[in-house]
């Protein structure tokens, strides 16, 4: 890792391995397995691998690996695991460390495969899980235990942009030596330093934002070398969750422009949710860097900007909100973010459908709420979009 390289000389050259014949671009080594010269060196290799000594796409690649330290030096971790998806990530991060009887408390503002992940996959192996609302430190204190290993949390929740005080809980979790696992989605790693912030692991679906351009399935898991190569990758190796060397290629092309991408993003985001604040068909506008945030001030400290997703609530509910999603233009309904392309969704019938009437209202997903992931199309026309959208209301 290079520390003295700044962000966008990382996200271009940090991790690349040349083959021989020193290509530009980074090889694909589509490859399921590897060669040794000898018996002996097959012995050696699986009693302990070199740093550049590969045994089988499901236990590392070199392409995989190059994506791997690239994205561990834009995070500052000491390593890194790739996975198949953002999901496989977040799985692989809390399963790999917990088993029967072991405690974890998560705030209860997540998406929807999350909480899956949480309620319905850990319990059935004697983990309890205690949610919490994420914004009151008074209640992440009351829920820890002796026997809590572990606190999960977005640092900004999908889709209500809660943000949490990071800092704060994870001095509070680890006053009982817990681990904590953050979600820094949202986020993204252009804004915001979990690991800085008190994190000990970050995970993010690549799928968003790092490829960036809606091509392929990819996540990571990020922290000390001894949580990843000790605890993450024997659990995720054995278990085949790893990133192919196909789109572990397509996610170090996406991260050439990834600072360029979001940068343009958030300033789209920011002049749309000011621009959108206190439209009279509006019950409200969600986004960190509105002074009308909830957590504004939380938002300041441990971000350096807001980030490229808005919410929009439609007064009206879910018939004006679907009238709305219908008139848009340039904004594509789908349920991915961090798209170069501008996304909206309406997530209580798509990606947190699941939960009761009386679980999304505690989370804030009312009816008319929608989410919208800012593209790098130009910012006046996704305005006029969504202005027109609400004018055919």
């Amino acid at each position: 890792m290079t520390k003295e390289w700044n962000t966008r000389t990382k996200l271009v050259h940090e991790g690349t391995r040349r083959s021989q014949y020193g290509e530009v671009s980074e090889a694909i080594f589509l490859t399921q397995g590897f060669v040794y010269d000898t018996a002996e060196a097959a012995e050696a290799r699986f009693l302990q691998p070199g740093n550049d000594e590969f045994i089988y796409a499901r236990y590392g690649n070199p392409t995989v690996r190059m994506f791997e330290e690239r994205i561990a030096a834009l995070e500052g971790a000491e390593d890194g695991f790739a996975t198949a998806s953002g999901m496989a990530a977040v799985n692989g991060a809390l399963t790999s460390m917990l088993r029967a009887g072991d405690h974890v408390v998560s705030s209860r503002a997540l998406f929807g495969s999350c909480l899956y992940i949480l309620e319905d996959i850990l319990s059935r192996f004697g983990v309890e899980v205690t949610f919490v609302d994420g914004t009151d430190l008074d209640a992440w204190r009351t829920a820890m235990r002796p026997e809590t290993r572990a606190v999960f949390l977005e640092t900004i929740s999908n889709p209500t942009l809660e943000v949490i005080d990071l800092r704060a809980v994870a001095e509070i979790a680890h006053s009982v030596g817990a681990t904590v696992i953050v979600d820094n989605v949202f986020a993204t790693p252009i804004w915001s330093r979990a690991l800085e912030m008190g994190a000990d692991v970050v995970v993010y679906s690549t799928t968003k934002h790092v490829d960036g351009q809606g091509r392929c399935l990819g996540g990571i898991i990020l922290g000390t070398r001894e949580f990843i190569r000790k605890t993450v990758e024997p659990y995720l190796k054995h278990t085949g969750g790893a990133m192919s060397p196909f789109n572990a290629w397509v996610m170090l092309k996406g991260m050439e422009t990834l600072d360029l991408r979001v940068r343009a993003m958030t300033d789209s985001a920011t002049h749309i949710a000011s621009a959108l604040e206190g439209d009279s068909r509006l019950n409200r506008v969600l986004f960190p860097n509105l002074p009308s945030h909830p957590q504004y001030e939380v938002a300041k400290r441990l971000m350096k900007r807001g980030g490229t997703v808005l919410s929009l609530d439609i007064k009206g509910g879910q018939g004006p909100a679907f009238k709305f999603l219908n008139a848009l233009k340039i904004m594509t309904i789908s349920n991915n973010l961090g798209d170069a392309k501008s996304i909206v969704t309406h997530p209580a019938t798509t990606t947190h459908q699941r939960l009761s009437d009386e679980q999304r209202a505690i989370l804030g997903i009312t009816p008319g709420l929608v989410r919208v992931s800012i593209g790098i199309e130009d910012q006046d026309d996704l305005l006029h979009d969504l202005k027109q959208a609400l004018d055919a209301i």
